[in-house]
């Protein structure tokens, strides 16, 4: 009878050592076994996971998707055994984790070292992108979002909140003068984050009351890159909305001003970790969650007034 664990480490280890006679010394068994043991796991499946010529191996798109899979569950198999053998709980193995591209780059990767020593035995890969990632499809383990979280099927944790301000840059308010109200925006341009509606976009607020209330605003300027819109609102060339954690340090030296005092457009964009719902979280994504919510909240360094500010509580370099 087929072994499908010993036939899907099999694979795995032909597509990590990118050749049959490769795995066959790593396994320590004979190419022709090696060939044998892929073959019939295609019969099983009934689809071919790799082209194989006498140079090269290919994976199929089906093979591509396999492995993925294949490399999930062995990681969370060796970590299952670890456990057991050693009678606690050790995060180790392979994890994926998906980030927003300015905020994994500025505020998460150089928080990596820390993690590295405090964790050696996890195999940490990020993705940047401000694209929202399918978990399940693409085979991450969490990812990082800052947004109004739908109802899903994944599972979230609140890592800290989200504090945005409308800002621009001196040059362009001598220019054009500096709006006090969210209505005033209307009168300005405005770079905006998503073209889809045109040049335009409707801001939400909440007034010195609570009130909560929404201009529309436009402008001749779009981007889907935060960085790039940090960018151009510190060249003069109009009104942003920012969350602090990307423009903090620029509103303290004085290069962007915050705009239209009182007034607060945080609304219920939040920082969140979102993971698949699983009976047991494994312990490598409970550790890259906790480490982040260590360090960034639950109030993150970058929102506290500048006689409290303070570094990270996870000491190490952070470059914002």
């Amino acid at each position: 009878m087929a072994d499908p664990l010993h036939e899907m480490s099999i694979f795995a280890k032909v597509v990590s050592a990118g050749s049959l006679s490769a795995a066959a010394r790593e396994l320590g068994l004979s190419p022709a076994v090696v060939s044998r043991r892929l073959a019939a796991l295609e019969a099983r499946l009934g689809t071919r996971l790799i082209n194989r010529t006498t140079r090269s191996l290919h994976l199929t798109d089906e093979g591509a998707s396999y492995y993925e899979a294949c490399a999930r569950i062995l990681s969370e198999i060796e970590e299952a055994d670890a456990v057991a053998s050693a009678g606690r709980v050790e995060p180790q193995g392979v994890l994926k984790v998906a980030l927003p591209a300015s905020f994994g780059h500025q505020l998460v990767a150089p928080l990596v070292p820390r993690f590295a020593e405090r964790y050696p035995k996890v195999r940490l890969a990020l993705s940047l992108s401000d694209r929202a990632v399918n978990l399940i499809d693409e085979g991450f383990d969490l990812a990082v979002r800052i947004a109004e979280l739908e109802d899903s099927s994944l599972a979230a944790r609140k890592l800290a909140p989200n504090r945005r301000v409308v800002c621009a840059s001196p040059d362009y308010l001598r220019r054009h003068g500096t709006p006090r109200t969210p209505r005033d925006l209307a009168q300005h341009n405005f770079l905006i984050a998503n073209w889809d509606s045109g040049f335009a976009m409707t801001l939400d607020y909440k007034d010195p009351v609570g009130k909560l209330g929404e201009v529309r605003v436009t402008g001749k300027y779009a981007c889907d890159n935060w960085e790039v819109l940090r960018e151009w609102a510190l060249a003069g060339l109009g009104v942003a909305l920012k969350s602090t954690w990307d423009v903090h340090r620029n509103l303290a030296d004085g290069s962007l001003v915050a705009l239209c005092p009182g007034y607060s457009f945080d609304t219920d964009v939040a920082i969140y970790a979102v993971y698949p719902h699983r009976r047991h979280l494994p312990a490598k994504t409970r550790a890259f969650i906790e480490f982040l919510a260590e360090a960034i909240g639950p109030e993150p360094y970058w929102d506290r007034t500048s006689a409290n500010r303070q570094k990270p509580r996870i000491k190490g370099p952070v470059a914002v």
